[in-house]
């Protein structure tokens, strides 16, 4: 009777197994499928829609950010939007601030495809050397890469991969990505204001 019950339990386990194996990193990468072609989709039919987003403020860069960052497919021209809004909004560090917040949210989709499985990638010859970084320097690769506007996502596809500890994640690609955004973006900001002057 007991040998009944031990092999009832194995089976539960192999099948708890099984669906966190197979089931679940398929669905997260089902939804990473559907958010890219949907932001691809929405900025293919409306292209005018991310400019309406600047109208919004600081909000809008948020979500500029938070969209751009999102996928892979649309071209990475956020920064230069989101230089645009801190040389109109007051404040040029609170744009690179929020910019930042959305980046961190938008990169997660990176991790959870390579959570889900890289074989997307896996075959390209930098994907395997962000990866071996990722290995081998973990949190400090992610950091450095974060400040780099075009790199990043591989990056967050090998810790997704190595199963690199998502709450870190989050943590150092907002860390990098809102350095990158506030300097930038008030660099961006003070160089509009030395050369203002001169067009008038």
């Amino acid at each position: 009777m007991s040998k009944v019950i031990s092999c009832d339990k194995v089976d539960g386990v192999r099948k708890k197994g099984w669906v966190r194996k197979k089931i679940i990193p398929l669905l997260t990468l089902l939804l990473v499928i559907v958010i890219s072609v949907g932001l691809f989709y929405f900025y293919k039919q409306y292209p005018g829609r991310i400019e309406e987003l600047k109208t919004y403020g600081y909000l809008g860069a948020f979500l500029i950010s938070l969209t751009f960052n999102a996928t892979v497919i649309l071209p990475a021209g956020n920064i230069l939007i989101l230089s645009a809004l801190g040389v109109t909004l007051p404040s040029a560090a609170v744009v690179g601030l929020v910019g930042g917040i959305g980046a961190a949210i938008g990169e997660t989709t990176g991790y959870m495809v390579g959570y889900s499985g890289r074989g997307l990638v896996e075959r390209s010859r930098m994907y395997s050397r962000v990866e071996g970084w990722v290995r081998r320097w973990g949190a400090m690769t992610i950091f450095v890469l974060s400040l780099v506007p075009f790199i990043f996502d591989l990056a967050g596809i090998a810790a997704g991969a190595l199963r690199f500890p998502f709450w870190k994640f989050f943590l150092l690609c907002w860390l990098g990505r809102t350095i990158l955004y506030v300097v930038f973006v008030t660099l961006a900001a003070l160089g509009w204001e030395a050369v203002l002057p001169h067009l008038g």
